[in-house]
């Protein structure tokens, strides 16, 4: 049986057009298509704070803060967790058992941390239990990333050759270990871990995911059904 053909052959014009359209190195419009990126995600960035500021609306002060934290984020999805917490619980909109609750169930999903973001969406004051609040959220997270993505494409190549960039990128990436310390230590440990029983349980699921090999869903549905079974026993067993 012969193999299927390839999706485009060597004279197709579709790949070319494809790096056109978004603005990859070796199309004539590349760098023009690169401003409109970077013009793109600056707009929002800019515009969001101020109709946040003058409308009393939670769909644009979720954008806002959504748009905002995902512009910050740089080396990993668990780098967002400070900066939803202080744009979410510090300002109210989400109580902080809400966000502990919703951080751990989202564990047993794909790219948690921003699966998270939607789960956050529906789950601030006026928005409660509506889609379009998770929409907006998860939208809002990822629009800068995709943004920035296309527009700096056509010159990263480029970029990454000069030393000063390679130094600033590495900078970068200390401070991120730094970040993912942080986070593990507050909020993760110093609001979770509350007496001994709750440090024997993270050590019990530590065992399940690193030895054990059990998957993340699993170690969360185990956790989840062990703490629902908990809160239904009398106070004081």
């Amino acid at each position: 049986m012969s193999s299927p053909p390839a999706p485009f052959a060597p004279s197709s014009p579709a790949p070319s057009l494809a790096r056109s359209a978004l603005g990859v190195p070796g199309s004539s419009p590349s760098m023009r298509g690169a401003y409109s990126w970077l013009v793109l995600f600056a707009l929002p960035l800019i515009a969001l704070p101020i109709l946040a500021s003058r409308f009393a609306n939670p769909e644009i002060e979720l954008a806002d803060a959504l748009y905002r934290t995902g512009s910050l984020v740089f080396g990993g999805g668990h780098v967002v967790l400070p900066l939803l917490q202080s744009e979410v619980v510090a300002t109210g909109k989400v109580d902080h058992d809400t966000f502990l609750a919703g951080y751990g169930l989202v564990q047993a999903l794909p790219g948690p941390l921003f699966s998270f973001a939607a789960f956050l969406g529906a789950s601030v004051d006026g928005l409660e239990g509506r889609p379009v609040g998770a929409l907006i959220a998860l939208v809002a997270i990822f629009a800068p990333s995709f943004s920035l993505l296309f527009g700096v494409l056509p010159s990263w190549e480029r970029l990454r050759e000069k030393r000063k960039v390679r130094a600033a990128l590495a900078g970068v990436n200390a401070a991120v270990v730094g970040l993912l310390l942080a986070v593990l230590c507050n909020p993760i440990i110093i609001e979770s871990v509350g007496d001994p029983m709750d440090g024997l349980g993270v050590l019990l699921a530590f065992a399940l995911l690193y030895w054990r090999r059990w998957p993340p869903w699993s170690v969360v549905g185990l956790f989840a059904s062990g703490g629902a079974l908990l809160s239904l026993m009398p106070v004081g067993i």
